[in-house]
């Protein structure tokens, strides 16, 4: 059996693969995505292939792997980058693997949370740039989660893991909203299920943990981010496997214009492409809101203008 991999993968996994009865393996060697061609040609002739999110496995693919593809597997917990219609078509069978990250992104919702809320990567700006002098009874003193309320949009399994982390930090309530009530997964935290525009209201702190779907993308626009408290803090891990991004956290200042202006050109320079590398946490003060954000490419935290929108909460930038 010859089987393609289209990524540098953990060493055990492929010791695994490689060392399975007659199974022959040729892997695309590089922690980059396998470009198009090098995957149209990787996988002709393969009766497996091992493949990630960032890999879109659609006709084309398919066609050029020919009908001896029996199985595709794909190191991820979405898969939406599979043209499932089409594999099934062929009798092809399906493998990802869900729950793997559950702990992680849970972990991940919080420590964004926390340091949002606390101010930490405004704090960090501040000490580096000599802005810590001496202490100051209310400087960066940020917001706690002690008796605060919890908006969960999506208690799946990585809303449940946020909730059973966040719970011991003393919140006194939870609200979540989907697509429908889930008593038995509520009941372990008290959560209610109420409306999204309830929850936007009275959370001091919302959390998007839902799947991007048709049905999630722009749930939380405009008008959602209006209805929010100016000092609540909005985090954004939605599985956004399309364009994989692990996360996007922010909120622009509430709001400090109308409608949803962008500069000239802005668009044609990417301000808004949906592979945009970003991940942003929205820093309340006591003086007023700001948003931050931590850019990959320049590898510091920086003030933002503006609300990137490619992950499921996000509808538009608003200026």
């Amino acid at each position: 059996m010859a089987v393609f991999v289209t990524r540098r993968i953990p060493a055990e996994g492929l010791r695994v693969l490689s060392q399975a009865g007659g199974c022959r393996v040729q892997q695309w060697d590089s922690e980059e995505p396998v470009p198009r061609a090098e995957l149209l040609a990787g996988v002709a002739g393969k009766h497996g292939l091992l493949c990630l999110l960032s890999d879109r496995i659609d006709r084309e693919v398919l066609e050029a792997a020919g009908p001896g593809l029996k199985v595709i597997s794909t190191m991820s917990v979405g898969f939406d980058h599979l043209a499932l219609e089409e594999i099934k078509k062929r009798g092809i069978r399906v493998g990802y693997t869900p729950d793997v990250l559950t702990d992680a992104t849970a972990e991940l919702s919080v420590a964004l949370l926390l340091s949002a809320c606390r101010r930490l990567p405004e704090a960090v700006e501040q000490v580096k740039n000599g802005g810590w002098t001496t202490w100051k009874p209310l400087w960066m003193c940020g917001y706690g989660l002690s008796d605060s309320t919890v908006g969960i949009i999506g208690l799946g399994r990585i809303g449940q893991a946020v909730a059973r982390r966040l719970k011991p930090f003393g919140v006194k309530k939870f609200l979540y909203t989907g697509s429908g009530p889930k008593p038995e997964s509520g009941a372990e935290f008290g959560a209610e299920f109420v409306p999204l525009t309830r929850l936007a209201e009275e959370s001091d702190f919302v959390v998007v943990t839902c799947a991007l779907t048709p049905a999630t993308q722009g749930m939380c626009n405009k008008d959602f981010f209006t209805r929010m408290k100016k000092t609540s803090v909005f985090v954004n891990t939605s599985s956004d496997s399309a364009t994989h991004r692990e996360c996007h956290v922010c909120h622009k200042e509430h709001h400090g214009s109308t409608g949803s202006q962008q500069p000239p050109g802005w668009a044609a320079r990417g301000g808004h492409a949906p592979r945009a590398a970003a991940v942003m946490a929205r820093v309340p003060t006591l003086e007023g809101s700001r948003t931050w954000c931590y850019c990959p490419l320049e590898k510091s935290w920086r003030p933002v203008l503006c609300l990137l929108a490619s992950a499921a909460a996000c509808q538009q930038c608003l200026w």
